[in-house]
């Protein structure tokens, strides 16, 4: 019995976030965008949490143990059974109370879109109760399948599912030529998107069957190190990789200038990431005014080029070295007080930091060096070798630079001996200093680099736009480059491109949805800490397998490092 009732507890928990979701008037708003046929990402908003629930319910019982196959089954289904239902409840109400006195969103049309069209109510009530149970049912399926098969058909699921989504996006770029017969003029055909789920199921099982094949062992120490590429084969990938990101904005993105200006912003915003990730990451210190030294990097930039009257009239290039200066100076400055604060206290203290840095800017006092509210305009687009960067293409390459620059420098210091000393500090800093590490040295370069790539971001984005404000520096940059790091995996380099991306460059693509935005992000943190705390691609432990003697452990092969 007590089965029963956590699946009715579970099917009521789903059905209560579907009310919460339609309430909201999500499924409305996003309706304006089809994904497949006559399907919207409206639909999706809450028939996604059927077969979530019923997913969930499945594992849930797949890990206990508890029952054989058909209840499992009989128990997803019931899941999904209860949130459709609730969400039908929700229809009937609305049929017979006026409920938009209290939810502005509780409108004729939002009831007509949770029964799917119908024009009699009672089909469509069948209709959103059938598609809870059946959406519960098949999504318990993929727990019965071999565990290849199940992660294809997931895979494959969200990748035509992501591609109905931005089908608009898709069909502007080079994959037209591939895909274009999949495509209607808006989401995907029923039949293309069929085809699409089978296409990439097939590549999703051919990659997840040869993937352990792929791998090769280090003989030196199996025991330890395990399954890890090669030499070879990453020095493949990255060339590959840095092929790919090369021709893209020409070959593949075909200039497309909308597009190119959101991966400019993502990129903006992993250079940023790349640099708190030092200061979080590594070293485990709280800052929550990194828009400060972002902020300097632009003004610095700004006041130094810029052809109006508050500028100097100097080239990028030789205000971009005082603006990184100038940010890790301001870095170590603002280190010094803040030597002894910890967690929360060090939180409050850097957060203010920032907002001290924004009020100055914005402040009649530096009025005639700063601008005030009016900014700084009239700052010229970089040039190089006698050619001007100001196509978004263009500036896409000095924003790469900048990534591989500060991917290559955040690489190398995480495996010397500063970067050693900074996870040490992380874990504890009183036992840290117990073995010798300078926590003030420390700290204060932890907090010099990061601020210097916050610098360099801050001063391309001054050169991007053309112009700055105080208003561009708000506390909410800080929040997402922190946001970003987390759900990408603290002290993890790909984690923050991934978080960017996931963070930054969907809420951009979907911008005509921004009101939701901030719900979005909440909701990917909260899944992120129930489903993967550790962050999409957590940062593995370094391993020296060149330290290791036979019969030694990784533990011993770290104190021999640290000993030398």
């Amino acid at each position: 019995m007590s089965l029963w009732k956590r699946t009715l507890k579970l099917g009521l928990l789903g059905g209560l976030i579907a009310v919460y979701i339609a309430l909201t008037g999500m499924p409305l708003s996003l309706s304006r965008r089809a994904v497949i046929g006559e399907f919207t990402l409206g639909h999706l908003t809450y028939l996604i949490v059927f077969a979530a629930f019923g997913y969930l319910r499945a594992a849930q019982m797949r890990k206990e143990k508890q029952a054989s196959a058909p209840a499992i089954l009989a128990h997803a289904a019931v899941t999904g059974l209860l949130s459709g239902l609730l969400l039908a409840l929700l229809v009937l109400l609305g049929q017979r109370v006026d409920l938009g006195f209290i939810f502005i969103s509780a409108k004729p049309q939002l009831y007509r879109l949770l029964t799917f069209q119908q024009a009699n109510l009672t089909t469509g009530l069948v209709y959103l109760v059938a598609a809870g149970t059946v959406l519960g049912l098949l999504f318990a399926l993929p727990h019965f399948l071999p565990k290849t098969f199940h992660k294809a058909v997931l895979s494959a699921v969200a990748i035509t599912l992501v591609l109905g989504v931005f089908s608009e996006l898709v069909q502007r770029t080079i994959l037209k030529y591939a895909l274009g017969s999949f495509f209607a003029y808006q989401g995907l055909k029923p039949m293309g998107a069929l085809w699409l789920f089978v296409i990439t199921f097939a590549l999703s099982w051919v990659y997840f069957a040869l993937r352990p094949y792929i791998q090769v062992q280090d003989k030196r120490s199996q025991q330890v190190l395990g399954n890890q590429p090669s030499p070879e084969t990453r020095l493949l990938f990255t060339l590959a990789l840095l092929a790919f990101l090369l021709v893209m904005p020409i070959v593949i993105l075909q200039k497309d200038t909308y597009l190119l200006s959101v991966i400019n912003l993502v990129g903006l915003y992993i250079i940023m990431g790349l640099g708190l990730n030092i200061v979080v990451g590594f070293a485990g210190l709280l800052d929550l005014g990194y828009v400060a030294f972002f902020a300097i990097g632009a003004y610095t930039v700004a006041l130094l080029t810029s052809r109006g009257e508050l500028g100097r009239g100097w080239d990028f290039w030789a205000a971009l070295p005082l603006a990184i200066l100038f940010a890790l100076t301001a870095g170590v400055l603002l280190g010094i007080p803040v030597l002894r604060m910890r967690g929360d206290y060090l939180a409050i203290v850097t957060l203010g930091f920032g907002e001290i840095i924004r009020i100055l800017a914005n402040s009649d006092w530096l009025k005639p060096w700063m601008g005030g509210a009016l900014g700084v305009l009239e700052i010229p687009k970089p040039t190089l070798f006698g050619y001007t960067l100001k196509e978004e293409y263009q500036l896409y390459y000095l924003i790469l630079a900048g990534i591989l620059i500060t991917w290559l420098v955040a690489h190398r210091l995480y495996h010397s001996r500063l970067g050693r000393a900074w996870q040490a500090m992380r874990e504890d800093e009183d036992v840290a200093e117990g073995t010798g590490i300078h926590l003030v040295t420390t700290k204060l370069l932890a907090f010099g680099f990061g601020a210097a790539f916050s610098g360099l971001s801050g001063a391309i984005f001054a050169t991007k736009v053309g112009s700055v404000y105080p208003y561009s520096f708000n506390l909410l940059i800080s929040i997402n480059v922190l946001c970003l790091i987390i759900v990408g995996g603290m002290g993890s380099l790909p984690g923050v491109v991934v978080g960017a991306f996931a963070l930054v460059g969907l809420p951009e693509l979907l911008r005509e949805f921004s009101e939701y935005r901030m719900l979005f992000y909440g909701v990917a943190l909260i899944a992120m800490m129930l489903l993967r705390p550790e962050g999409f691609i957590p940062k593995k432990p370094t391993i020296y397998p060149r330290l290791l003697v036979r019969g030694a452990s990784p533990v011993r092969a770290e104190g021999s490092k640290s000993k030398q």
